[in-house]
């Protein structure tokens, strides 16, 4: 089976695939589109390192912990609402994870979250403990060798200095909506760009700059599904055939044929994860 698209960032291991996970699974490698499944904690790395066992090919994992649930807090976004009950980063544990299985492909999700701060905490105190565990993850993938998947958000200087203190290896820049000027010193620290959904139905004009400027061979897809559903389908459940609607809109913005875009893609994403 060949990849026709990768989905370098999907969460078919998270509750709202519970009842159809499988099927879900099934008719996407049907379709030639391959996956790797971001765990956010230790429960849901897990998982996705159990999901790419069942799979001779194109089911991959990635093993991180978000900042969101470094804290107990309740997180009301667009799509989803729910009660995380934070996690301390277990570097042995997540070791362990990491190097159980050869699908384990990349050290991710993990990063900096300014937006979302958690009630009763100082704000000095959130952003030391998301720095440290940030340090924490870049030290494991340097170690193991793998590439790492950032989340950043209102965050990208700090991210930065990070990883120009603890990390120079290759990862991925995931769900990104910041501008072109922020992205310059991730792409010179040789990062890719993460492009998912938010590309179909962004009114701030910024995706369009970003995708115009950056060169196809830096850019790879995503859906970071359930969430960020892509125009047309916005108001329903995401999932990693949508990556084609995401691959439309670079290739509109870009003038090139979609065909070019799901090609170079995946031709990255195949590069950084070694498969």
């Amino acid at each position: 089976m060949e990849a026709k698209i990768i989905d370098t960032h999907t969460h078919l291991n998270f509750n709202a695939f519970k009842n159809d996970r499988d099927e879900v699974v099934e008719r996407t490698l049907k379709e030639n589109v391959w996956m790797v499944n971001v765990g956010t904690q230790f429960d849901t790395s897990r998982t996705a390192v159990e999901m790419a066992g069942q799979y001779s090919d194109g089911v991959y994992a990635a093993v991180g912990l978000h900042p969101i649930h470094i804290f107990e807090s309740f997180v009301d976004e667009e799509e989803d609402s729910f009660q995380t009950r934070g996690e301390k980063f277990d570097l042995e544990s997540y070791r362990e994870l990491a190097l159980r299985s050869t699908k384990v492909v990349a050290i991710g999700e993990f990063g900096l979250d300014y937006y979302r701060m958690p009630e009763g905490v100082e704000e000095d105190e959130v952003k030391r403990l998301q720095e440290e565990v940030v340090a924490k993850h870049l030290e494991l993938a340097k170690e193991i060798d793998k590439p790492v998947m950032i989340h950043c958000r209102d965050a990208y200087e700090d991210m930065i200095l990070l990883l120009k203190n603890h990390y120079d290896g290759k990862g991925i820049i995931h769900s990104y909506t910041g501008t072109w000027d922020q992205l310059q010193p991730f792409l010179e620290r040789n990062f890719l760009v993460g492009l998912n959904g938010i590309i179909t139905f962004d009114k701030t004009g910024r995706a369009e700059g970003v995708i115009k400027n950056t060169p196809l061979e830096r850019m790879v897809l995503e859906t970071d599904a359930p969430y960020l559903t892509p125009e047309p389908h916005r108001g329903k459940r995401n999932e990693p055939l949508y990556t084609k609607h995401v691959a439309k809109k670079v290739a509109e913005f870009k003038n090139i044929s979609v065909e070019e875009v799901e090609e170079r893609t995946t031709k990255n994403a195949r590069e950084i994860f070694k498969i």
